[in-house]
């Protein structure tokens, strides 16, 4: 349904090592690169997260947004919330089963360094 999506970051950077090390666990890697942003997104294929650096304009959405990224398994699930927390991400919600949303729903969320919260999950 989508194609990407796109978030302003105050220090593209940090943003960029931080996506690096968070999405490594599920399978995706730096696509692109250009002196004004980054793409992450399968190895060999286009961008499925764009970050832009936007210094002093950049604000994560208010409460109802989120992120999703599908993982492959509960392990990746966990090292996504691991490698967020020691990049100095925020803990949102620790790695778990959520049987509110479904018996095999497994996931964890976490705030990057700009406010954008992030879940990776693995049904």
């Amino acid at each position: 349904m989508l194609g990407h999506l796109s978030f302003g970051v105050q220090d593209l950077a940090r943003a960029a090592d931080f996506y690096e090390r968070i999405l490594a666990p599920i399978g995706f890697v730096r696509v692109w690169s250009s002196d004004r942003g980054f793409g992450f997104g399968p190895p060999g294929k286009g961008d499925k997260l764009a970050l832009f650096a936007k210094p002093g304009e950049a604000s994560a959405p208010g409460p109802g947004f989120h992120l999703a990224f599908d993982a492959p398994s509960r392990a990746a699930v966990d090292a996504f919330h691991a490698a967020a927390l020691a990049a100095g991400g925020a803990d949102a919600g620790a790695p778990g089963l959520r049987p509110h949303y479904s018996p095999t729903y497994y996931a964890a969320f976490v705030i990057d360094l700009d406010g954008y919260k992030l879940e990776a999950v693995h049904q």
